[in-house]
């Protein structure tokens, strides 16, 4: 992880502070409805008007394709930002650069805020344009960026801006490189990876990574089934890339050369049908019967993963065990995490858990706010965790 200026490394007193937020936040009937978002960026924003600083956020919102479209306009943002940083009145402009952005930008006092219209409304910032960068870059002194998870995207508003002005990052995006490093770049040992989802294909990079990386890779939803398939056993009619054997072999391979213990399921709850409160029963795991699908790992292979992680200083978390949406298919990994949530509780376990899958199955787990982090980035979390370079992280290097 680079070294990196925060937003006490700077001098904001009176200066126009470019913010890149993450305000992508789902919106129904003009109505925003998960400020989850939003509520994270406020500590930055907060903490830059507490520094007289006159602060002008950035984000973008959907996909408009380069061209200014009224169903992603920012505007629904607005009032949630405002009860979000306690009330405090939020000036709109109605476009990210150009006359009307910079008189509003302009006539800011120490301690305003101003959010600016969708930067994708232009194409350059997805083409990550130097000259589309140097228009918003006329709005500010300083730069901070507090969108992780927007880092992965070398785009204007999240990497080239970085390089003209003076940079940092903002509170989330700090607390998200600290807690990412602690879990995989320093780490107390024994580290234990969890990895769930359903194709191995969508994760390769990721596992191939992870077993240079952990003493401990757990292996759950359908994609263990491919796992399983390439050591011989029948996953009846589950889930199972069945191309991807050689590929599963592979990692297999190198987790042993690695030293990585690979833990897969030792039993499974299987159904006949893929809905709410299916009739399924627990078989052993090289029981799986032709005409039946593995849902979820079953108990005997969730108390194993429970107590192997007793053994763990750290747990990284990707993806959920089973098929969590639908119950009673949630059972393993509600056990999993609330025993995961317990340990942190203790203080003998370090948590980081992210990717859009695994914040809703730890919600639907009851232990949402319970790991040491939680994060809501989705593919820059998972790309970190392959191991690649973030541009929006590699640019606010010191």
């Amino acid at each position: 992880m680079p070294e990196f200026k925060t937003i006490d490394d700077l001098d904001v007193n009176g200066k126009r502070v470019l913010v890149r937020a993450d305000l992508n936040v789902p919106v129904r009937d003009g109505v925003v409805t998960d400020t989850t978002r939003i509520d994270r960026s406020a500590e930055t924003i907060k903490a830059l008007m507490d520094k007289g600083a006159c602060v002008v956020i950035m984000s973008h919102f959907g996909r408009p394709k380069g061209q200014r479209n009224p169903d992603y306009t920012l505007r629904p943002v607005l009032e949630p930002l405002s009860q979000a940083l306690g009330g405090v009145s939020v000036a709109f402009a109605d476009d990210c650069i150009g006359a009307g952005a910079e008189t509003l930008v302009n006539g800011l006092a120490p301690g305003d805020v101003a959010l600016l219209e969708n930067v994708r409304f232009h194409a350059g910032e997805e083409k990550n344009d130097p000259a589309f960068a140097r228009q918003l870059a006329e709005l500010g002194d300083l730069y901070v960026n507090d969108a992780f998870s927007s880092a992965h995207r070398a785009h204007a508003s999240t990497e080239f801006l970085a390089q003209l002005l003076p940079s940092a990052a903002g509170r989330l995006m700090e607390a998200e490189l600290k807690a990412l490093a602690k879990a995989l770049e320093n780490p107390v040992r024994p580290v234990a990876a969890i990895v769930g989802g359903a194709k191995v294909s969508s994760k390769l990079d990721l596992l191939s990574n992870m077993v240079a990386k952990v003493d401990m890779l757990v292996i759950g939803g359908g994609m263990a089934n491919t796992f399983l398939h390439a050591q011989g056993v029948e996953v009846g009619s589950s889930l199972c890339e069945k191309d991807m054997a050689d590929t599963a072999r592979a990692i297999l391979e190198k987790a042993k050369a690695e030293s990585c213990e690979i833990v897969l399921p030792v039993d499974a709850v299987v159904a006949a049908e893929f809905k709410e409160g299916a009739a399924n029963e627990t078989v052993d795991i090289n029981a799986v019967p032709a005409d039946r699908m593995i849902l979820d790992v079953g108990p005997l292979s969730a108390q194993t993963v429970i107590q192997k992680l007793a053994g763990c200083k750290t747990l990284v978390w990707n993806g959920p065990m089973g098929a969590f949406e639908i119950k009673p298919f949630d059972a393993a990994t509600n056990a999993v995490a609330q025993a995961a949530a317990k340990m942190t509780a203790e203080g003998t376990l370090l948590t980081v858990a992210g990717g859009g899958d695994t914040v809703s199955a730890l919600a639907n787990a009851g232990v949402g706010d319970q790991f040491s982090y939680v994060s809501t980035a989705g593919g820059a979390f998972l790309e970190w965790l392959e191991g690649k370079t973030l541009p929006g992280v590699a640019a606010l290097k010191d």
